[in-house]
């Protein structure tokens, strides 16, 4: 039940006590955002309808009473095969704790506690409601000294069935009034009665009937007086004593006629001049359904008795006849000279028996009148020393042993026990309640779940943030979904002490998708690898262009350069085939000098053709004349533009269209200095000139030829 809903409104937050009808709970209204205490039957009495309708009805009753010593009831309802009543929450103790831990009370506080059960039971006899079950356990004690009666109206959900429960009987017997325990209907007066006991119970320490079973408890209830109050405790003030003895005759006629009188009994009991007040008395009356203890009548112990007597008078009727002159003993003497034989042996037979059977009850009564001896309190003991303490006072421990799980008490530590504070026979039995420790919660499997969602339910189940472990790592699962647990469904765990453990996913890892176009593709393939992003075959498409080499990758998808992206995601690329098949390159020679001989030049050639439009050359520098080859890539249709500059200044441009293109050798382009005139160069393109040769300077007098053709220098 614990962190149950209770219909969608009550969360269960604890267990805080229970009977022998039901448990009950302490939970949490949200919708009024208060705490409650529900009151839960037991499942063994879910299938007797004549309970649940009485069970109902009664609450529904109860619910009416509104009083500041009764238990307000704020609701009743049902939940699949769950009856269940939401209650006031009392935050303290009951009665009971409080005279196992503190009897006798003082007399002032005593009166106190009952003058306020008197007045809840007062107005509860005002609205036809009777308790019937009025003892310590239903008497919550705030910490504000406020007194609360609860459970009124329940007793009378008892039928058959539960009669004979534990704890339904046994847990209240010592309160019955005599009318109850006869099986009699109940009425106001029974409740005052239940109230004398407690208030007995609360000034002694101990309550007036005790026994070994709930029928000899009963039968004191109905045939015997219990001691005084203050011959147990001298320090009760005579008027409070006459209250209890009043409201606990067993005649109701002689108690109080009302809880009202009562009360104002309780109201003025303290005053000065009514403290030695003198003790009250009542007339004696005979109660012809008193049980009674007769001796058995025989028929030998009868005859016996019919022929002593015979014999005792004889000689007085011999007297009374001898005065009147005739001897009757003598005339029966002779004509029965040997008679008196048969009646002695019948006499002495008899008498035989008689001591016999006088011999025989009196040994059975000592057996059966064995030594008394005083329950000990074992509650908070553990089981062992619980058991020794029992078995060294001459008592026994009922098996089983009964337990039930506690979250205050530690494991095999006794909770409860029968008989406790009273005087029983020797090797009578006592039943124990031995708590199971915290009841354990069974862990299902949260793979799969929420990490966030989990934590609220733990949360809810009593565990605390510092003993949810959480550890992360890289999974292809939703971030915060949970990968394993420890430990596994199925164990059993206690929320209030043990640990939970969780690996819990980061989602996938992410890499920086990087720049591959341009690059070829052997490169990039290696370099995709590297960062556990995945290239297949089948991702890998070709095309034509103008702009790239053949194997080097024109687009990247579906991600861009720079983009996070999840390791092990899938990559497509681009791949250039070349230029298309129906494109032409064409070479040409631009011939040019320094602008002044013997001084430097810088020569920048630029072009548009089928790889783009106004694409800017390298710069030279040159120093002499040097021959500078220049390829351009035309599309069906289209034009080459080649400009010259030298000296950031004009020089030149060429025109080349596709359709002129027929193989045929190009004179290519002369630009000549402003003075002498350089060296001509040889038929393949050279400079004879030394001087020429070494005009370009740096890296960009090698191989000037290669360096354009590549496409990455020629201008406009």
């Amino acid at each position: 039940m614990i962190g149950h809903d209770l219909g969608g409104r009550y969360e269960i937050l604890s267990r805080i006590g229970g009977g022998g009808m039901a448990l009950v709970y302490k939970a949490h209204d949200v919708l009024l955002n208060r705490n409650v205490a529900v009151k839960v039957l037991r499942q063994q009495f879910v299938g007797d309808e004549e309970f649940i309708r009485r069970f109902r009805r009664e609450a529904q009753s109860a619910a009416a009473l509104s009083h500041p010593n009764v238990v307000s009831i704020y609701d009743v309802g049902q939940e699949d095969d769950i009856h269940y009543i939401v209650m006031e929450y009392v935050e303290g103790n009951n009665l009971n704790e409080i005279i196992q831990e503190r009897a006798p009370l003082q007399a002032d506080e005593a009166v106190r506690i009952a003058v306020q059960i008197c007045d809840a039971l007062d107005h509860a006899h005002q609205n036809q409601i009777i308790h019937r079950d009025i003892k310590p356990h239903n008497i919550l004690i705030g910490n504000n000294g406020r007194v609360k009666v609860t459970d009124f109206g329940i007793a009378r959900a008892v039928t058959s069935s539960t009669i004979t429960q534990t704890g339904s009987v046994v847990g209240s017997v010592h309160y019955f009034s005599p009318e109850h325990a006869k099986g009699i209907n109940t009425g106001e007066k029974s409740d005052l009665y239940s109230l004398g006991i407690v208030m007995y119970q609360m000034l002694t320490g101990r309550l007036p009937y005790v026994g070994e079973s709930p029928i000899s408890v009963a039968l004191k209830h109905l045939q015997e007086n219990f001691e005084d109050p203050r011959f147990v405790n001298p320090h009760i003030p005579q008027s409070v004593e006459n209250i209890i003895l009043k409201a606990t005759r067993k005649k109701p006629d002689e108690r109080y006629d009302s809880a009202h009188e009562m009360l104002l009994d309780l109201d003025t009991c303290l005053r000065p001049d009514r403290l030695n007040e003198p003790k009250i008395t009542f007339a004696s009356y005979s109660d012809m359904e008193e049980t009674r203890v007769m001796p058995a009548i025989r028929g030998e112990a009868a005859a016996g008795r019919s022929a002593e007597e015979y014999e005792r008078k004889q000689p007085a009727k011999a007297a009374v006849n001898t005065d009147t002159g005739v001897n009757w003993s003598d005339a029966e003497a002779e004509q029965k000279p040997k008679g008196w034989k048969k009646p002695l042996t019948v006499v002495g037979v008899t008498l035989a028996i008689l001591a016999l059977i006088i011999f025989g009850f009196m040994w059975l009564l000592d057996k059966l009148d064995t030594e008394e001896v005083k329950v000990p309190y074992v509650v908070g003991e553990t089981l062992d020393d619980a058991r020794k303490m029992i078995e060294e006072a001459g008592l026994r421990v009922e098996d089983p042993v009964l337990r039930e799980p506690s979250k205050d008490v530690p494991k095999d530590q006794v909770i409860d026990q029968s008989k406790s504070n009273q005087m029983v026979k020797v090797n009578s039995f006592i039943q124990l309640t031995v708590s199971d420790g915290p009841e354990l919660e069974t862990v299902k499997s949260y793979v799969d779940q929420s990490i966030d969602t989990v934590k609220e339910e733990l949360l809810a189940l009593g565990f605390t943030e510092d003993r949810i472990h959480i550890s992360e790592e890289h999974n292809e699962k939703q971030l915060g979904t949970i990968l394993e647990q420890t430990p596994v469904s199925g164990q059993q765990l206690d929320p209030l002490k043990d640990e939970i453990s969780f690996v819990v996913s980061l989602g996938p890892e992410m890499v920086e998708m990087p720049d591959l176009v341009d690059e070829r593709l052997s490169t990039a393939q290696k370099l995709l690898e590297s960062l556990g992003l995945v290239l297949e075959k089948v991702d890998i498409l070709t095309e034509p262009s103008y702009l790239h080499e053949k194997d080097r990758i024109i687009s990247v998808g579906p991600y861009n350069a720079g983009d996070e992206v999840p390791k092990g995601s899938k990559i497509t690329v681009t791949v250039s085939s070349g230029p298309p098949a129906d494109a032409k390159t064409h070479t040409f020679n631009v011939r040019i000098s320094p602008a002044t001989a013997g001084k430097s030049s810088e020569v920048r050639i630029d072009y548009s053709d089928a790889r783009g439009e106004n694409i800017t050359g390298e710069t030279h520098t040159i120093t002499g004349t040097v021959d500078i080859p220049v390829t351009v890539v035309l599309a069906p249709d289209t034009v080459a533009h080649v400009t010259v500059y030298r000296d950031n200044q004009f020089m030149d441009s060429r025109e080349i269209r596709y359709e002129d293109l027929n193989g045929s050798g190009d004179p290519g382009l002369t630009i000549p200095g402003n003075e002498a005139t350089q060296p001509p160069a040889d038929s393949n393109g050279e400079n004879n000139d030394e001087t020429a040769q070494a005009g370009v300077e740096g890296g960009n007098g090698e191989n000037q030829g290669e360096g354009a053709g590549d496409g990455g220098e020629q201008g406009q």
